[in-house]
């Protein structure tokens, strides 16, 4: 049901019945490695182009999301995804070889999250029984898309972040004895002028806030309620400036711990990722992987996410447009018995 103005809150809570995560061989040396189903030994995995890799990826992070379930793709109503490419066709091609019914939604980086919420509003309403949510990205094939291609050797800035090459998919249903999806937020779209593609923390830094506060407030809690608060790839220059946010606007985020995906999947002293990562597939990964691991564990009851996402296209980049951004947060919880 609505909470609040922007919030769905899942009376049934659902289920997060089973994940998967597929990632590249970069990330496979990063300190999460433990925490992925799949890491390729190469970052073709086998196909003729990024692209291609990139389609790769997702399906066998849906096919391994399935078979965890115990399930069949005939007993998965609908599929929810997306990605960065134009046309969002890593996705879109995946569910042409899954053929499940497919919705496709592009929130940039925010995919995951928002493929989440919406999985968990279908099956929360009794709309569907099971629901596919995935997303995915590849260095490569983003790089050549918005920036410079890999070959071309250019040099980064300080403030450019690393795509992940990595999908992370998840079932959701109302039956499981895994995580629980107790509410999600739908942000705002949130354009503080940036207009500089090697810059997405600072261009996303305030929709991760806004997002936030948004979702406190609907629901009626303090940040405290969470063990974790965590937003998706704003890595350490947009994480600084939420930071800065928080305090402008006396936001109490010392009552939780805060983090970001983005500074979590690499090591910042042996891999060469200048501000951090970002991509689809870097809160997916992190999220469906680790943090997911973690409250398995009993570590965390209570967490946040908080996917954010930069609205560019090459097009608008190039036609001087400013950058437009979101952020979608989803709270999961260990189970219902803690509830």
């Amino acid at each position: 049901m609505l909470k609040g103005h922007q919030s769905w809150l899942f009376e049934n809570k659902p289920f997060i019945r089973s994940t998967a995560t597929v990632v590249g061989p970069f990330e496979g040396r990063g300190p999460l490695a433990k925490d992925f189903d799949i890491v390729h030994g190469e970052s073709m995995m086998g196909q003729k182009s990024w692209e291609k890799a990139e389609k790769v990826l997702i399906e066998e992070a849906a096919k391994l999301a399935i078979e965890n379930a115990g399930l069949t793709k005939e007993q998965v109503q609908f599929y929810i995804g997306g990605d960065l490419m134009n046309q969002i066709i890593s996705s879109s091609f995946a569910a042409r070889t899954l053929s499940i019914p497919y919705i496709g939604v592009f929130g940039a980086c925010s995919t995951s999250m928002e493929s989440l919420a919406l999985a968990a509003n279908l099956v929360n309403s009794g709309s569907a029984k099971f629901v596919l949510a995935g997303t995915c990205s590849h260095d490569s094939s983003a790089e050549k898309q918005f920036r410079y291609p890999t070959e071309y050797g250019s040099q980064k800035p300080p403030t450019a972040q690393y795509t992940v090459t990595g999908a992370g998919a998840a079932i959701v249903s109302m039956e499981g004895d895994g995580p629980v999806v107790t509410s999600a937020t739908i942000g705002r779209v949130i354009d503080m002028g940036i207009k500089d593609p090697f810059n997405m923390g600072a261009a996303m830094a305030p929709a991760a806030v806004d997002t936030i506060e948004a979702h406190v407030r609907d629901l009626g809690i303090e940040p405290g309620y969470y063990d974790l608060i965590v937003t998706g790839d704003l890595a350490k220059v947009g994480y600084e400036i939420a930071c800065k946010l928080f305090k402008k606007h006396n936001f109490p985020i010392e009552q939780t711990e805060y983090s970001d995906c983005g500074m979590m999947i690499y090591d910042y002293e042996t891999q060469m990722v200048q501000a951090g990562a970002s991509g689809c597939g870097c809160s997916a990964v992190v999220t469906y992987g680790h943090l997911l691991n973690r409250m398995r564990r009993g570590e965390l009851k209570r967490i946040l996410v908080v996917a954010t996402g930069a609205l560019l296209s090459p097009i608008s980049f190039q036609q001087g447009e400013s950058i437009p951004c979101i952020a979608h947060a989803v709270s999961i919880e260990a189970g219902r018995e803690i509830l």
